[in-house]
């Protein structure tokens, strides 16, 4: 979507480092865009980053102190500018230190003229992988972006590791103290593509536990079951096999828009959702129907679809999450930055339900969520909880609490 055939073609070099940005710390603006691309006499590094940091205001006063420049209001521009402060080091002992000095989630990829670099917080929040192709080496946020090129998974970059690949091939090592894995819940039930694993947990499998859980916990009698496209599809499919329920094909997506729960305006969320998602008339009139969605964040997509549904003769609208309610903000990479955008914050289910339209709704419990995930825990469940992996020192508006 960005090269065409012929640009590809001219296109040369051992090394490249792309990013899709979806804005969390930072705006939606071009000079945010990444990768960052910093030149000084030592010589080039670009830098990609998946996550959020937690202290990038006070690293970005420190460093502006000291005389160095910001062009962006992106917190990924701040490890860029600490890795070329600490450049004369060498790059691993740069990497080291920058790594050392900042607190957050972060998946990064570094590149310099010879070498690609990739790391993990210690916490494992977001995820990072290598593959390897056609002799070369490939490090992706997800294994089916592997896949899409033709390479083969090697493994999960651990949490707390770098690895470092030059023509030498892979080398890798562990900093700082050994910590809880904490690799966040919503990589599972909303961002990850199904066709991906992450930390050796299969992302559609672990939708079709979470919805055949959803279904023990809260089943209501019904006559079809229908999910979300696209990823609280094969929660419907796990809830209908639980209950069973008929699953049907009753929302269909277009494929030229994008996700609402991520677009940066609620205006822009609310427009998304009109012209995103329709109903199947023939598949839901008359009929008793349960939706499988994977969160309710805002309430925006919920209110909408239950509206669509009514409005295409559903005689009953009973609304399944595949999410514990969504109470507290996320520090670490997703846009929900403010308690009083979230529906959860202070609602009741029964307050949301009404908020929504639905004749009932309910939620995956905590435990049936990490039974769906692995059974085993290390998630990042803050913004269900209000228990963070990583001290939160960022500074929020008194109305926001």
């Amino acid at each position: 979507e960005v090269f065409d055939p012929v640009t590809l073609a001219k296109i040369q070099g051992s090394l490249a480092i792309g990013h899709v940005r979806y804005s969390t710390a930072g705006s939606s603006t071009l000079e945010n865009a990444q990768p960052f691309v910093s030149r000084f006499k030592l010589g080039s590094i670009a830098v990609a980053h998946n996550g959020n940091l937690t202290n990038a205001d006070v690293i970005r006063e420190l460093l502006e102190d000291s005389g160095v420049g910001f062009v962006s209001s992106s917190d990924s521009e701040v490890i860029i500018n600490l890795i070329a402060k600490n450049y004369k080091k060498g790059l691993e002992k740069a990497l080291t230190d920058t790594i050392q000095f900042i607190k957050g989630s972060y998946a990064l990829v570094v590149m310099t003229e010879n070498t690609l670099v990739g790391a993990r917080d210690p916490h494992g929040i977001r995820p990072l992988c290598l593959g390897s192709i056609d002799g070369g080496w490939v490090l992706a946020s997800e294994s089916c972006a592997i896949d899409a090129v033709g390479g083969q998974f090697v493994r999960d970059v651990e949490p707390g590791e770098i690895v470092m690949i030059d023509s030498h091939g892979v080398l890798s090592f562990n900093f700082g103290e050994k910590t809880r894995r904490s690799v966040c819940a919503f990589e599972y039930i909303y961002f990850a593509r199904p066709d991906s694993a992450i930390d050796g947990v299969d992302v559609y499998l672990s939708r079709i536990r979470a919805g055949e859980k959803l279904g023990r916990e809260s089943a209501v009698p019904a006559d079809l079951v229908i999910g979300v496209p696209d990823s609280g599809v094969p929660a419907a499919i796990g809830y209908g096999r639980a209950t069973g329920t008929p699953f049907g094909l009753g929302i269909v997506k277009s494929k030229y828009v994008g996700r609402t729960f991520i677009a940066p305006s609620q205006e822009l969320r609310e427009r998304a959702v009109s012209v995103k998602l329709n109903v199947v008339r023939s598949e839901v009139q008359g009929k008793r129907v349960v939706i499988i969605d994977d969160s309710i964040v805002r309430g925006t997509t919920s209110r909408r679809l239950v509206m669509l549904l009514r409005e295409a003769g559903a005689q009953e609208v009973h609304f399944r999450v595949c999410s514990p309610p969504v109470r507290y903000p996320c520090y670490f990479g997703i846009d929900t930055p403010h308690r009083r955008e979230l529906i959860g914050n202070e609602s009741s289910v029964e307050e949301i339900c009404k908020a929504i339209g639905a004749d009932s709704l309910a939620f995956i419990s905590k435990e049936g969520l990490i039974e769906a995930l692995d059974g085993v825990g290390g998630y990042c469940l803050g913004c269900f909880t209000g228990e963070y992996p990583v001290p939160v020192h960022m500074e929020i508006p008194e109305n926001s609490e």
